[in-house]
């Protein structure tokens, strides 16, 4: 198991490890921040880079899960703070989206639309919004574990979670 891998020296096996299990969601968490594929990927490459020069500095206090997605966050704001991203505009990056087979029945396109409407929407919140409405709704995380990821109270996150639903109500209603 990773944890017992910390006492060990072999860092590379244990990052190659910790990679394998948490890979895909801290590529998706970071994705939730830019909205941008070929950033996110960058970005989860530096993250990884962070979390191995970092392994000494883990704990145990919290879950490792919790650890490194403390990291992503951190990292991903910074990011988002960064004067090349407020100054630097990106282009090429096209959404893209699924067709439709012929054999698909109607039912399973309109929830498609749908879903594609949400995410737009989930997309366009500003980020304190959109990483509660991640981490409730797609990463299934308690309410507590929220508050601790994100540094902030509970009433904090649950007063977040309804303005999320309030503004995506809006958006997804015009």
């Amino acid at each position: 198991m990773i944890i017992e891998g910390l006492a060990t020296e072999n860092k590379d096996l244990l990052i190659d490890e910790i990679m394998n299990q948490y890979g895909q969601e801290i590529l998706q968490l970071t994705y939730s921040y830019v909205n941008n594929k070929a950033v996110a990927e960058d970005l989860t490459q530096d993250i990884f880079v962070k979390c191995y020069n970092a392994l000494h500095t883990y704990s145990g206090k919290s879950k490792l899960r919790t650890w490194l997605w403390r990291i992503t966050m951190n990292h991903c704001k910074d990011f988002l703070r960064s004067w090349y991203t407020r100054n630097v505009v990106a282009t090429g990056e096209e959404l893209t989206h699924n067709g439709t087979k012929k054999e698909l029945v109607e039912q399973a396109v309109i929830q498609r639309e749908e879903d594609d409407e949400l995410i737009s929407a989930i997309m366009t919140l500003p980020i304190k919004y959109r990483e509660v409405i991640y981490l409730f709704y797609y990463q299934e995380l308690p309410i507590k574990e929220i508050a601790e990821l994100t540094d902030t109270g509970i009433n904090t996150v649950k007063t977040r979670l309804r303005r999320a639903k309030e503004l995506l109500k809006q958006r997804l209603e015009e």
